[in-house]
């Protein structure tokens, strides 16, 4: 079978991957993990290699986390030194760098990359770009301008913008005031952005008019006009001009007269940046919804700083002279990770529209135009990529290219293929797996560990990550629950609202007090690589969009012909976008006619997304609950790819046992 059309498939437990990429000869000396181990051995702390120092990093946090502070010359940026490196040892409530005072956007805006420190594409506008100065800049105006608007330490800036400079800057003005930011793709329907920004009641929105997805244009202005009637704490709108040029909403300040004449043209203007502590809130990223409103994760400016600084140098190879692009929207926390890149000095390239229009040539066209070194993205990109056929080499000049990054989803061993086969021997796939929860990743790729189809290279410095089994016991070779058995400085400081922190325990401690439990299934191997096979809860990923079921039942409810309904996303094993099936049980004497099937694809188009509308809609008598009352989506999804029912659920756990014979497939 040729590439495009072989069969895709996860390597079971215990098949180990075929070597793609080994360890260059001059690694150590030609890469920046190799000058952090040389920066160590000065003083006095010499390793073996990558497993060795990945143990010692883990096993004495407080002396690795001071190794990446000192590392990477953060007491530079600091106007109060730390007491201490951690405080605690039991999670949650370990506290980093105590007596520490800060800003993020401070160390975003001192770095000096090789050319533009930003470059944007778009299918709405003009390419641009931004030297450091001019972000700076802007960055300093837009303080200024949200100032203003009566923005300070504490108070909530919301974004409904997409992947642009305005974003970018908005952010860093927001965190230099030691305010705290948070955004929405605009692809999100009014439900979702308010299921979100109305727990964190701001108090200025910036939001655009419309945008481009391709050749589609898209009027955002009565969402916005929703958006902002459902949040009554909002003191202030701006207008983003996008999609119309001369867009202006009503009773709202335009971008260019938030950043005003605001006398900041000056590059030492945009260091007058709010010193905060280690833990202060940064931002806020909000979890797929799957349980009910999304979880407004908050996380401070420390962490962030410290784990982004220690991934994209030390395990993306980034820095001065580089190129970062992660196809992202703002709503997912690889956008923060994204900007992040100007943590390192690495110039951040920016897209905003359909990554496959006009066809999945484009994104590697434009990483080829742009310069990109490490090109982001999703192992579901990559499988559409290698299914169609495309080529990236043939369709673009990919000669500064040393380094492909995949997340969102396990890469299985054919997609690794397929980046060699069609990218050359020399390029450093880096699959990586983390979360929202961490804004960051648990296990990834580094240049010191080899690359093996269908594994994931090691685990994070830092990150203790580990394989528990049902008894709660290490297991290597086996697959388990991922668990991390050490403190992070990138976990949550808290969840918004969560006075007393229950959500927050409960969310990742509760099966395991002092044991995060991420939610992942892993492999982990004696050499520290490891294979994820999937998620253990029911978030649904269509399309680059994350979607949990919670905020889609609520819109499906909503209509009054829908008693309860139920969906599943079935995965597609040749690695395409998979089929979305909702079913619905209705109220007594409706049907699921034509008319049913338009209102309700209109209200998930309308509400959710485009990208959410399912591929099938089936009626059944029921929708299984439990007795606490309960969905059960992920038995219903074991039944409908084979599972016998009376393995994939105990019927005497259920209100109604009957309900799960509507999902057998036929014979």
């Amino acid at each position: 079978m040729s590439p495009a059309t072989s069969p895709l498939r996860l390597l079971p437990v215990g098949d180990r991957g075929e070597l793609l990429w080994s360890v260059p000869p001059d690694a150590l000396d030609d890469s920046r993990i190799g000058r952090y181990l040389r920066w160590l051995g000065q003083r006095g702390m010499a390793f073996t290699g990558y497993d060795d120092l990945w143990r010692w990093s883990v096993a004495d946090v407080g002396a690795f986390w001071r190794s990446i502070w000192d590392h990477f010359e953060v007491d530079g940026l600091v106007a109060d030194p730390p007491t201490g490196v951690v405080e605690g040892t039991e999670m949650p409530g370990v506290r980093w760098f105590p007596g520490a005072t800060l800003n993020y956007a401070a160390r975003a805006l001192s770095a000096t990359p090789d050319g533009p420190a930003v470059v944007a594409r778009s299918q709405t506008r003009g390419p641009s770009e931004l030297t450091m100065t001019e972000l700076r800049s802007q960055v300093a105006r837009c303080r200024e301008g949200l100032r203003e608007l009566g923005v300070g330490r504490g108070d909530r800036v919301a974004a409904y913008l997409p992947n642009i400079p305005e974003t970018l800057v908005a952010l860093l003005a927001t965190a230099s005031l030691g305010a705290v930011w948070s955004s929405c793709a605009p692809e999100f329907g009014t439900r979702s952005v308010l299921d979100r920004f109305r727990q964190i009641e701001p108090t200025v929105l910036l939001a655009i008019d419309g945008y481009r997805y391709g050749a589609k244009a898209v009027d955002r202005t009565a969402e916005v006009a929703a958006v902002r009637a459902g949040l009554p704490s909002l003191r202030a709108t701006v207008t983003v001009p996008y999609l119309d040029p001369a867009a202006r909403l009503p009773d709202a300040r335009t971008w260019d007269e938030l950043l005003g004449d605001n006398d900041a043209s000056g590059a030492t203007a945009a260091f007058d940046a709010e010193p905060v502590p280690f833990d202060h809130p940064l931002y806020v990223l909000y979890s797929s919804g799957t349980t009910g409103l999304p979880k407004a994760i908050v996380h401070g400016h420390g962490g962030v700083l410290l784990e982004h600084l220690k991934v994209l140098s030390l395990h993306c190879d980034l820095g001065p002279g580089d190129r970062l692009f992660w196809f992202s929207t703002t709503g997912w926390m690889m956008w923060n990770f994204l900007v992040s890149g100007l943590l390192v000095g690495a110039t951040v390239v920016l897209f905003d529209g359909d990554p496959g229009s006009p066809d999945l040539g484009a994104l590697w066209e434009m990483a080829g135009e742009t310069g990109v070194t490490l090109f982001g993205t999703s192992a579901p990109f990559l499988l559409a990529c290698r299914k169609a056929g495309v080529h990236p080499a043939e369709v673009a000049d990919l000669a500064r290219l040393r380094s492909v990054g995949s997340t969102g989803a396990p890469l299985p061993a054919e997609g690794f293929r397929w980046v060699y086969d069609e990218l050359g021997p020399d390029i450093h796939l880096n699959s990586i797996s983390g979360g929202t929860d961490v804004c960051t990743a648990f296990v990834g790729g580094c240049r010191l560990v080899p690359v093996r189809a269908g594994e994931i290279s090691c685990r994070y410095l830092g990150a203790k990550v580990e394989a528990f089994d049902e008894q709660g016991q290490s297991v290597v070779g086996e697959q388990g629950e991922l668990v991390v058995t050490a403190p992070l400085p990138s976990m949550p400081v808290a969840f918004w609202g969560d006075a007393d922190g229950s959500r927050y325990r409960a969310a990742y401690f509760e099966d395991r007090p002092g044991v995060w439990t991420h939610g992942d299934w892993i492999t982990v191997y004696d050499d520290g690589a490891c294979v994820i096979t999937g998620r253990s809860d029911a978030t649904l990923n269509r399309g680059g969009v994350r979607m949990g079921t919670a905020e889609l039942y609520s819109v499906v409810e909503a209509d009054p012909a829908v008693a309860d309904s139920l969906v599943i996303h079935l995965d597609d094993p040749d690695g395409g976008p998979g089929r979305l099936l909702l079913y619905v049980a209705l109220v007594e004497g409706a049907a699921l006619d034509d008319e049913l099937r338009g209102r309700i694809a209109g209200a998930l188009r309308r509400e959710l997304s485009p990208r959410h509308v399912p591929d099938q809609m089936i009626q059944v008598p029921a929708v299984p609950r439990t007795l606490s009352g309960k969905k059960l989506e992920v038995p219903v999804k074991r039944i409908l790819t084979g599972t016998p029912v009376d393995q994939a659920a105990s019927r005497g756990s259920l209100a109604n046992p009957e309900s799960l014979d509507a999902f057998v497939p036929p014979r």
